[in-house]
C-alpha cells in the first residue's frame, strides 16, 4: 500500500518592487542555486507571515530582509495565489499574498541574507529571468497595477 506524502501548508508575503522613477523591478538572485531549469535561481523576495504580523507587515520586512531595502511603500494589493510544490520527499501548500511595492528612498542597506544578490531589471527581462512561473505572474500582475495606479 503507497505511503501518503506529507503535505506542509503555510502562507507567505512579498513584494513586487518598483525602483522610483523607473521602469525596473527587483528580482533576488541566488548564484549558489539552480533552478530546474538548470540556470541560476531568479527569485521574488518573500517569506514566511510570522504569528502577530499582518500580511503587509510580513510583506514589508520580507522584502526589507531579503533584499536590504529599507523606504518601500505598499501602493497595490496583487491578491492571493495557492502554489503546490515537491521537494525533498515533502509535498507543500504555500498561499503567497504579494503587493507591489515602490521605493521611496534610495536608502538601501547591506543585504543582510547573503544568499542573494540584489538586481534591478526592466519589466520583461525580469519576467524572461524569474526562474518560477508563479513568481512571472505576479510580476504580470503588478506591470497591469502599475499602470493602474500611474493613471
Amino acid at each position: 500500500m503507497p505511503t501518503a506524502v506529507p503535505v506542509r501548508k503555510y502562507r507567505s508575503a512579498g513584494g513586487v518592487v518598483k525602483k522610483s522613477g523607473s521602469n525596473q523591478v527587483l528580482v533576488l538572485v541566488r548564484p549558489n542555486r539552480l533552478g530546474p531549469d538548470g540556470r541560476t535561481e531568479v527569485r521574488l523576495p518573500k517569506g514566511h507571515i510570522e504569528s502577530g504580523e499582518t500580511v503587509e507587515q510580513a510583506a514589508l520586512r520580507e522584502v526589507r530582509e531579503e533584499a536590504g531595502l529599507a523606504g518601500l511603500e505598499i501602493v497595490a494589493d496583487l491578491g492571493h495565489q495557492r502554489v503546490e510544490f515537491e521537494w525533498q520527499g515533502v509535498q507543500y501548500a504555500r498561499d503567497e499574498f504579494y503587493y507591489l511595492m515602490v521605493t521611496t528612498s534610495e536608502t538601501q542597506t547591506r543585504l543582510p541574507e547573503t544568499q542573494f544578490e540584489r538586481w534591478w531589471l526592466p519589466w520583461t527581462e525580469a519576467l524572461a529571468r524569474l526562474t518560477f512561473e508563479a513568481e512571472r505572474e505576479w510580476v504580470r500582475r503588478a506591470r497591469t497595477a502599475d499602470r493602474d495606479v500611474a493613471g
